[in-house]
């Protein structure tokens, strides 16, 4: 459905959007909360790690488009997540042709860790904000994000 009577300009709003992930791409900031969580992993498996954490059980093929990387990297680095007794891979429930991943307890254990650690630093950047800006934020964050999950490029 077209809302033609809103005509946004969202310039400002796309170049915050690009700001905030340029510094969450960085990886001296994945550095930063993987020493403030006491946590030694291998860089690139981190993404993979906290993603399978946030989503799991989830699909392989489903974790590396998320992630938008190639699924024989993802399964590669999924192994080695396994390896290391990070996560765990088992069959789907309602499919068991498709793999699905989930975390083992010492991976819960490590992004429990990192997200502590991420509450620190996060309420550090937000400590000089008025509370109800703060929560606005969230919701409308939360809000935004619903709003285009799930969507193709063409729709937004």
């Amino acid at each position: 459905m077209q809302y033609a009577h809103k005509q946004y300009d969202v310039t400002d709003f796309h170049g915050a959007l690009l700001d905030i992930l340029s510094v969450m791409n960085q990886p001296k900031r994945d550095e930063t909360l993987l020493a403030a969580a006491d946590v030694k992993l291998d860089q690139v498996l981190f993404p993979l790690l906290v993603t399978i954490g946030r989503y799991g059980p989830v699909g392989v093929v489903e974790l590396a488009d998320s992630l938008g990387r190639d699924y024989t990297t993802v399964s590669r680095q999924v192994k080695k997540l396994q390896e290391q007794g990070l996560a765990l891979k088992q069959p789907a429930e309602r499919d068991k042709r498709i793999s699905e991943v989930t975390l083992s307890e010492q991976g819960k254990a490590l992004t429990n860790a990192i997200d502590g650690a991420r509450q620190k630093l996060m309420n550090a950047i937000f400590a000089e904000w008025p509370e109800e800006d703060v929560k606005a934020l969230f919701r409308l964050v939360r809000q935004y994000a619903e709003s285009v999950k799930g969507k193709t490029p063409s729709d937004c």
